[in-house]
């Protein structure tokens, strides 16, 4: 009988071939064996549960270095773990920029021994680093270059054509966008209305998001470059998205698939402000409708915590962006409990998506050489996110108080049990990512 370092027993597994109960042996940090019981150091009884790949979340802003008081790389990969999630992408809107060899370096060294999760960084272009970007986007650890067509949190901002298309021409991997055009939403400053954060999608409007879209696939196809259009709000863009698959891949958040800007202006405030915005009933049903068409490749929380202090400001002068890393997997459990999308789909667009469109080493599914990393979870367990259960410095969510169907159990990396039964595990095992693009450099 073989011997391995961990054996999850008991659970259904979900293979790429479809759901199995079988057991799970790990070894060194790997999956060896599937369906073969044996001996093990630690047995993890998932009688009732359901064992999915790791849960990778590739859009968060940690905020490390210069805005730790919102967040650092040690809580934020806390509160991801503790919400099943194994690795995360961090955004490169930080103080200083993350727009240098200097400064990815300078990341990867704070994450080392402090992340719980495992962990890769985009690089920020920026007018004057775009002949650069070829060789930044190979550094090991870095998850490639991040565009802002618009202005968000942080002083990221490429708008103008002509050095949009300078960044597409240097470098070979995909790039981030988040797609809002400054232009438009420079002219129509005007329409934010003091005190009330629901003139924010009425000033950062359906026509701001398409426009830039629209934008980048033209760019992008004269530069003959791959896209990954970030956070989509309009169903429109998704309709155009989809017709454009060949060059482009998508992303859309919980937060988006889950609230409506009819109910939650007047219940949160600007709680609820982010950017892109959040939209109306409408627009959250569209999403779901090209959901529904399979044309949303991942779904990232786009975490982007603020202090409360911070968020209490008049609107305008609060700050954009809320917490999500925790809430991403039990919103997406939850609304696939209630039929809205399937478990099936809920693995695709958290783990082997980002796999596929990424080109991820070893990660991305439950298969023999691949990373022991899963994500356990109760699909029927009801629950309500409480303050306590929130891990993320910034110490809250729009989600609060909401009543859940399926809940994270279990968060294993490389197997190393990172969090079990809603308790952090012994000490923080994340290593950055490895992608097929850079792993022969």
């Amino acid at each position: 009988m073989p011997t391995y370092d961990l054996t999850l027993t008991g659970g259904t597994v979900h293979l790429p071939g479809g759901p199995a109960k079988a057991d799970v042996g790990v070894v060194n940090g790997r999956i060896v064996a599937i369906g073969e019981p044996g001996d093990a150091g630690r047995t993890i009884d998932c009688t009732g549960l359901d064992i999915l790949p790791g849960v990778i979340d590739t859009q968060v802003h940690f905020r490390e270095p210069g805005l730790e008081h919102k967040e650092d790389l040690a809580t934020g990969s806390i509160a991801a773990v503790m919400g099943g999630v194994t690795g995360v992408f961090e955004m490169p809107n930080t103080k200083p920029n993350t727009d240098s060899a200097e400064a990815i370096q300078d990341k990867l060294d704070r994450a080392k021994g402090r992340m719980w999760c495992e962990h890769a960084f985009y690089v920020g272009a920026t007018h004057h680093n775009p002949a650069a970007l070829a060789e930044l986007e190979r550094m090991p650890g870095t998850a490639g270059v991040k565009i802002f067509m618009g202005a968000s949190t942080g002083d990221l901002l490429v708008s103008d054509d002509e050095t949009l298309a300078q960044v597409l021409r240097h470098g070979t991997r995909r790039v981030a966008i988040h797609a809002e055009d400054e232009d438009r939403m420079n002219a129509r400053v005007a329409e934010r209305i003091d005190g009330d954060a629901a003139s924010h999608p009425v000033w950062r409007d359906d026509e701001s998001a398409i426009l830039a879209t629209r934008r980048i696939l033209k760019l992008a196809r004269e530069a003959r470059r791959r896209v990954h259009v970030l956070h989509v709000t309009t169903p429109a863009e998704l309709e155009l998205l989809g017709r454009n698959k060949d060059v482009a891949t998508c992303e859309v958040t919980p937060q988006h698939l889950t609230l409506a800007g009819e109910e939650a202006y007047p219940r949160l405030g600007t709680l609820a402000q982010m950017n892109p915005p959040i939209r109306s009933g409408a627009h959250r049903d569209g999403l779901w409708h090209w959901l529904n068409q399979g044309v949303p490749d991942v779904i990232g929380s786009d975490h982007a915590p603020h202090t409360l202090e911070e968020k209490a400001k008049p609107y305008p002068a609060s700050p954009s962006g809320m917490p999500g890393v925790q809430t991403l997997l039990p919103l997406l459990l939850d609304h696939a409990a209630h039929g809205r999308l399937t478990l099936q789909r809920v693995i695709e667009l958290t783990s082997a998506g980002a796999q596929r469109i990424f080109g991820l080493v070893g990660k991305g599914r439950i298969c023999a050489g691949y990373d022991a990393d899963f994500t356990i979870v109760d699909l029927k367990k009801k629950w309500t996110v409480t303050d306590d259960w929130l891990k993320s410095r910034s110490g809250w969510s729009p989600f609060t108080g909401m009543t859940l169907t399926g809940k994270p159990v279990a968060t294993i990396i490389r197997g190393h049990v990172a969090m079990f039964e809603d308790q952090l595990g012994d000490a923080p095992v994340g290593e950055p990512f490895r992608f097929e693009a850079t792993a022969f450099r």
